[in-house]
């Protein structure tokens, strides 16, 4: 169910694309988010920092496409997010040593620090890669292409994701014994 909520407001600002415009798919994309955003506050009660950003930057940048008539900026979004992530997971890692994933989910992997330090390096060009790549699609292919890129561009984070999983797991520990089990 969440997976298939993930990918709801790409699947429809595809499909309306294909049968209208990128305006219209703008503004369907912006409803998709606020829609889904919605039903994962009721079933979580809360959102969490990066669908907040991605929610605030969907409505900013699809606010100005549609008010100024202009597709650069729908196209900037990603572009503008995953430059930002990698900006701020750089920042935490190198800046103030601390690892924004073994934060996150440092509770639920339990991973030498050294394998948590490359999985933050791992992200951060991940992230830098995915804006530069969508950078260099919104400014050398039209519309069209660039839309296409948004579908079939999620080989990109499946793959990394994979990749992750495949590296991550030879070095998974076992959780340390709780002391009411024992």
């Amino acid at each position: 169910m969440k997976a298939l909520l993930d990918f709801l407001p790409i699947v429809l600002f595809f499909g309306a694309f294909k049968f209208y415009d990128i305006y219209v798919a703008t503004g369907v994309l912006m409803a998709a988010t606020v829609v889904q955003m919605a039903i994962v506050y009721a079933m979580e009660h809360r959102l969490q920092p990066m669908q907040k950003a991605t929610l605030v930057l969907i409505l900013l940048f699809g606010g100005l496409t549609l008010a100024l008539h202009d597709d650069r900026f729908i196209k900037w979004k990603p572009t503008v997010l995953y430059g930002a992530m990698a900006i701020a997971l750089a920042v935490a890692l190198w800046g103030l040593r601390r690892n924004v994933l073994k934060m996150l989910l440092g509770s639920q992997l339990v991973l030498p620090d050294r394998i948590w330090r490359r999985l933050g390096v791992a992200w951060v060009v991940y992230c830098a890669f995915m804006s530069a790549i969508n950078a260099y699609v919104a400014l050398y292919f039209s519309t069209d292409a660039w839309v296409n890129f948004k579908l079939w561009g999620y080989v990109f984070p499946i793959a990394f994701l994979v990749a992750q999983g495949l590296y991550v797991a030879p070095h998974l520990q076992n959780p340390p014994a709780d002391k009411e089990s024992a």
